[in-house]
């Protein structure tokens, strides 16, 4: 049985308004009566007091009846609107309709003329009535203390800013603060006014109205905007010393989410200049449903986000293998409390231990496997070669072998644009990586690709928390080179590419996605450290290390040797397979194996011989600044 919990304060103030209610019908009876013989009481003949003072009765009852169909006592009248004005008016109506039938019925004599007067004085006095608290209170914010206030700028005039402002304007948890100005590039509404807040001009105005306005907040109320255009506006922003906060995107605001609890600080994923990638995974993600999934390295950046958007599209089972029993205890966790019904595993295991690797094969027979096991960081690898060979490659060999073994229908191995003409021992792995899945698709039943791509943001190994760190702790913010770039995606994005990598495999692909523009790593350090409310290089430092051993200015997502084909995502494209001699390839894996595992000091040149690609000790060859001007990507999205 329900308990019904009254709030006793809702119930006062119903009453009240019912009061209210009945002295406003009374009050628009007897000033229909009056307007009708021109406010002259002594014109009014008895017969036709009488009749308004005998129906009174019933017009109330049935009045006040209407009144509560029409939601007129369960609306919130400090966040009244159109809706709520159109139902006052429809219950005015019809209380006007009503009380003409019940005149006419019940013979009582009246002017005609008193129905719409009565109708019309009604229609003003309730609408007063529900908006009167509401008006009060916007006037009284307008005569608060100047020192206290917080004052907002708004950029984009449209639904978002005016959903925004009337929150602002009415709600009771947004205290000493005020709309000063709104900026919009649009022609057409420049000196117009929303809510009566003035449109002061362009994103050109930004700084002159900042300062003007004496501005403390800018919010960017611009839900349907491009990434770009978001990136450009910040840019502005970031000239002044206000807050930045941001209304997230169109789909919230389509849900009516609209609010200023919904708004967030601006984060450095806003400055990359491109639209985030959406993929309709609901309709592609039926391959993985009742099926036994598998992902290595499950408890890093990747692999987690991967099990928690495999988690729910219903595999019939998910087994998480790693290495590292924090990571996977954390993503256990959480992936226990979000979808208690999954048949979850957690492995701590290694992919360098062959036997393991059977034995998880052998025991749970995954239908589908993605490896994302692997070590990233350039310069550590740098300095244990051949623990990146252990790792990466022999690694990747296991799980392969054990896939093939045991029937997995796809394996997606997670790449990255290192692999491309790499100067460093973590891409020339990765490389290697690649090779294997295109050899083994040739030799195996399972459906083996590789997903290539950028930098991720937030990752364990992103510049950005990094830069965060620096931050917090003063500074300086670390940047190897001033002219080095990088493509960047998000978490989300990475993972959403690789999920659809697996609807796409049919084996062999190398699949690449379209990251956009590079962005230069300098310009991230620069915003982060204005978004973090300190001005570059006056209240923290930049400063420029020189470029790491095996690091390049710049990365590439294809060699020219593989072309290009298309897929149905215009964002996904497909690098053809390099041929390779498979046996001389198996061969050198063979001597690779031996060579890492007696830590032999000429591994780099083993992997020459495998990669003829990589360059070995190449970092002067990118000191040139000039190197990066001149640059232009081999990969090419048209």
């Amino acid at each position: 049985m329900k308990i019904k919990i009254i709030n006793k304060q809702l119930m006062v103030r119903r009453a009240f308004i019912f009061v209210c209610d009945i002295i406003i019908i009374l009050m628009a009876s007897a000033m229909g009566l009056l307007l009708r013989f021109d406010l002259m009481p002594q014109k009014i003949e008895q017969r036709f007091i009488e009749s308004i003072w005998n129906y009174i009765p019933i017009n109330i009852i049935v009045t006040l009846i209407i009144f509560y169909i029409f939601k007129l006592y369960h609306s919130l009248w400090i966040f009244a609107g159109i809706t709520e004005l159109q139902n006052v008016f429809s219950a005015c109506v019809v209380s006007s309709l009503m009380q003409i039938f019940g005149m006419r019925i019940l013979h009582f004599p009246i002017p005609r003329s008193y129905y719409f007067l009565y109708g019309g004085v009604l229609l003003l006095l309730t609408i007063g009535s529900r908006f009167a608290y509401r008006f009060i209170r916007i006037s009284l914010r307008k005569y608060r203390k100047v020192g206290e206030e917080t004052k907002v700028m708004l950029i984009g005039g449209g639904d978002a800013a005016n959903a925004i402002i009337k929150e602002i304007n009415s709600s009771e948890h947004v205290h000493n603060t005020v709309v000063k100005c709104i900026i919009d590039d649009a022609p057409e509404k420049q000196g117009r006014y929303i809510q009566g807040v003035k449109v002061t001009g362009n994103r050109n105005n930004i700084i002159e109205c900042v300062s003007h306005y004496n501005i403390d907040e800018i919010i960017i109320s611009m839900p349907s905007v491009s990434k770009k255009t978001i990136s450009e506006i910040v840019e502005i922003c970031n000239e002044t010393k206000c807050e930045l906060k941001i209304l997230p995107g169109i789909y919230q605001f389509m849900n009516g989410e609209v609010s200023i609890t919904k708004l967030r600080k601006v984060e450095v994923e806003d400055l990359l200049g491109r639209d985030t990638i959406k993929v309709d995974l609901d309709s592609i993600m039926e391959y993985v449903k009742e099926k036994v999934v598998l992902v290595t390295g499950g408890g890093g950046s990747i692999g987690s986000e991967l099990c928690r958007q495999l988690a729910a599209h219903e595999p019939k089972q998910l087994i998480i293998v790693d290495i590292y029993e924090n990571n996977a205890y954390d993503i256990q966790q959480e992936l226990k409390s979000k979808f208690p019904n999954l048949n979850l595993v957690v492995l701590i295991a290694s992919v360098r231990s062959a036997e393991r690797m059977n034995h998880i094969f052998d025991t749970y027979r995954p239908n589908i496997v993605y490896h994302a096991a692997a070590h990233k960081h350039v310069p550590l690898m740098e300095d244990s070669p051949n623990e990146a060979i252990k790792n990466n490659v022999l690694g990747t060999w296991n799980t392969v072998l054990a896939a093939d073994q045991f029937d997995v229908e796809r394996f997606v191995m997670i790449s990255t644009d290192k692999a491309v003409n790499p100067t460093n021992i973590m891409g020339a792995s990765k490389r290697i990586c690649e090779m294997i899945i295109q050899t083994f698709n040739k030799r195996s039943n399972t459906e083996f690709v590789a997903v290539r791509f950028g930098n991720v943001l937030g990752s364990n190994g992103s510049v950005i928390p990094l830069f965060k760190k620096q931050i917090a702790t003063g500074g300086p913010v670390t940047v190897t080179h001033p002219e080095i770039i990088r493509y960047f995606m998000t978490i989300p994005e990475a993972v959403s590419l690789v999920l659809q990598a697996g609807a796409y495999a049919k084996g062999g692909e190398i699949f690449v996605l379209d990251m956009g523009e590079p962005v230069k790593i300098i310009d991230l350090a620069t915003n982060l450290i204005r978004l973090s409310g300190y001005k570059p290089n006056e209240d923290i430092m930049i400063e420029f290390t020189g470029l790491r051993p095996g690091e390049k200015l710049f990365e590439e997502l294809l060699m020219k040797e593989e072309g290009m084909q298309e897929t149905s995502n215009k964002l996904i494209h497909i690098g053809k397979p390099i041929d390779i001699d498979d046996k001389l390839f198996l061969n050198q894996l063979e001597e690779l194996k031996i060579l890492c595992n007696l830590e032999s000091a000429d591994i780099r040149n083993t992997i020459k011989r495998i990669v003829p690609t990589y360059v070995i000790n190449n970092t002067d060859n990118f000191n040139c600044v000039d190197n990066i001007k001149n640059y232009k990507p081999l990969t090419t999205f048209e």
